[in-house]
């Protein structure tokens, strides 16, 4: 007698990918510090700040007083310069006369950054302290021209950058000579993807050298008289797999919905339509007959125009992935406003597994 052997459906593996942990971590202590500065540019084709602005004529001032020049700020009269916000960058291990690119935006109502020269400006921490000294020519991405009243501009023109503007006087004391530990901080909190970083260390450097905190933080051992720089360097080139979250993001301002290719759907029936109402107003001008008693009046016409659209339906099968649904959305003309109407009405539905986050 012959048996027959029924084999069941496979069960779905979660999505997985591959990144390196230098790619998807930090390490705690390793970073960037933002630094901040005031000043100047001089040199604008008359695209500077009007006399409206009083604190660039006042900047001004202060600038040549310490140059040996004492003249009011009321009696500056000038539109060749702008007064500047100046933002940078100091990265990690950075020592003095290490160069910082710059970005320079203008503070008041100048027009034009362009051709400008950014005069000396001390770059503060968050501590108060100068850590950097800014100064040099401006590179525009856009310009602004105007003449008899027309304008015409491209990009923006009062935003600027100073490449290699910056030169560090000071750096953050940052030493790992003799660190018996590091942590690894994930960008996306998750438990299995926290140990599968630590698996891959380990396995790795063939010791138990990392284990996971919580879902976002990886500790690493460093062995007594182990290379620092070296040992980093190979845990950052390590390739672990991730299991990064089912996620739809939606911007409600501009419209634009972006969804992950993991995103699972469940069978669900879609049906989307509308009611337009549109009412229109007119006003015409009843004249009475010539030798009549009548008189002249404005008559107001009214006209209310209802369309009721036809119900479009959407069919999800088993099975059904982003793209069906996308390609069925984009069949019934839904706009991006539809669209995210529909994707949140499908997660409180439950037929669609994602976590739904609006910028």
């Amino acid at each position: 007698m012959m048996q027959r052997c029924l084999l069941a459906d496979p069960v779905p593996t979660a999505v997985q990918r591959q990144a390196r942990i230098k790619d998807i971590a930090s390490i705690e202590g390793i970073r960037e510090n933002q630094l901040v500065g005031y000043g100047i540019v001089v040199g604008l084709n008359g695209t500077g700040d009007s006399q409206q602005t009083a604190f660039p004529a006042q900047t001004l001032a202060a600038t040549l007083l310490r140059m040996g020049v004492s003249i009011p700020a009321t009696s500056i009269r000038v539109q060749n310069m702008a007064a500047v916000f100046i933002s940078a960058s100091l990265p990690p291990f950075a020592r003095s006369g290490t160069r910082i690119d710059l970005t320079v935006s203008s503070a008041g109502d100048a027009r034009s950054l362009e051709g400008g020269l950014l005069l000396m400006t001390p770059l503060y921490g968050a501590d108060g302290k100068i850590y950097a000294e800014a100064q040099g020519p401006l590179v525009l991405g856009g310009y602004s021209v105007s003449a008899n009243g027309n304008t015409k501009s491209m990009n923006h023109p009062t935003t600027a950058r100073v490449p290699q503007g910056g030169s560090v006087e000071r750096g953050v004391a940052l030493e790992i000579a003799g660190k018996t530990s590091f942590m690894f901080l994930l960008q996306d909190a998750d438990f299995r993807s926290a140990e599968s970083v630590a698996s891959a260390i380990n396995k790795e450097l063939g010791r138990t050298a990392a284990h996971a905190i919580n879902s976002r933080s990886v500790e690493l051992q460093v062995k007594s008289g182990e290379d620092v720089p070296e040992l980093l360097s190979r845990v950052e080139a390590i390739e672990v797999a991730l299991y990064p979250k089912a996620k739809v993001v939606v911007n409600e301002r501009t419209g634009t919905v972006v969804i992950g290719g993991n995103v699972v759907l469940q069978p669900a029936s879609i049906l989307h339509g509308g009611l337009a109402v549109n009412i229109v107003s007119e006003f015409e001008v009843s004249q009475p007959n010539s030798f009549s008693q009548g008189q002249t009046k404005v008559v107001q016409q009214t006209q209310v125009d209802v369309k009721d659209k036809p119900v479009n339906r959407i069919d999800l099968k088993g099975g059904s992935t982003v793209e069906d649904l996308v390609r069925s959305l984009q069949m019934i003309g839904a706009s991006a406003r539809d669209v995210i109407s529909i994707l949140q009405a499908m997660k409180s539905a439950g037929a669609m597994e994602a976590e739904i986050e609006v910028l």
